[in-house]
C-alpha cells in the first residue's frame, strides 16, 4: 500500500483497529514527519532542538490520536500540536536561559550567523535573519503562510485565531521583512 494513496480517514480507521494501530501510526508519521520537522525547525532554528520537539509532538499524537474527533483535518490537528509544542519549548528555553525576549531573539540570529554555511550576502540567509526579528506570533504566521502555503482558514484552526487577525499579522510581518531586507 503506497503512502500517498492512503487517505487520512483510512489511516485513522486503521489506527483505531488494534491489529493495525502501530502500522497506521508509522504511516501517519512518515506522511507528515518532514513537513512538521521543517515547520518546527524554522521556529527553533537548531536541528537538535527541532528533533527534540518533534519527538514530543509524536508522543502527544500517539497519546491523543485515539480521541481525535475529526472536527478538523488530521493535518490541521498535527500542526496545532507541533505549534503548541514548539511554543512550549521556546518558553522553557527562555526560562532556562533567563534572558529577555529581545536577547533570545538576537540569540537565534547569532545561531543563524554561527552556522558554518552562513553567507551574509545570500538573500535566503538575510530572509532568515529578518524572520527572526519578528515578534513570535508574526514569525509563526509568516512561516505557516510563506513556507507551508497554509490558507488563512486552516491557519485559523491551527492557531485558534481569527482569519482577520492572521491576515493583519502576515501583512505586518511582510512589511517588517521588506524593511529589514532594504536596510541590511
Amino acid at each position: 500500500m503506497q503512502l500517498t494513496t492512503v487517505s487520512d480517514s483510512e489511516l485513522l480507521m486503521q489506527f483505531r483497529n488494534p491489529a493495525t494501530k502501530e502500522k497506521a501510526y508509522t504511516s501517519i508519521i512518515k506522511k507528515y514527519q518532514e513537513k512538521l520537522y521543517w515547520h518546527v525547525r524554522r521556529m527553533v532554528i537548531e536541528h537538535e532542538d527541532a528533533n527534540d520537539v518533534l519527538q514530543n509532538v509524536f508522543i502527544r499524537v500517539w497519546n491523543g490520536l485515539e480521541n481525535f474527533r475529526e472536527d478538523s483535518q488530521l493535518y490541521t490537528w498535527l500542526y496545532r500540536i507541533a505549534t503548541n509544542e514548539t511554543l512550549t519549548f521556546l518558553e522553557q528555553k527562555k526560562k532556562r536561559t533567563t534572558v529577555s525576549i529581545s536577547d533570545d531573539d538576537s540569540g537565534l540570529s547569532n545561531t543563524i550567523k554561527a552556522d558554518k554555511d552562513f553567507d551574509g550576502n545570500k538573500i535566503e540567509w538575510k530572509l532568515q535573519l529578518a524572520i527572526q526579528q519578528l515578534p513570535e506570533k508574526q514569525r509563526i504566521v509568516f512561516q505557516l503562510r510563506y513556507y507551508d502555503e497554509m490558507p488563512y482558514e486552516e491557519m485559523s484552526r491551527v492557531l485558534e485565531t481569527s482569519e482577520g487577525a492572521l491576515k493583519a499579522s502576515y501583512h505586518h510581518a511582510v512589511k517588517k521583512i521588506e524593511d529589514y531586507l532594504k536596510n541590511n
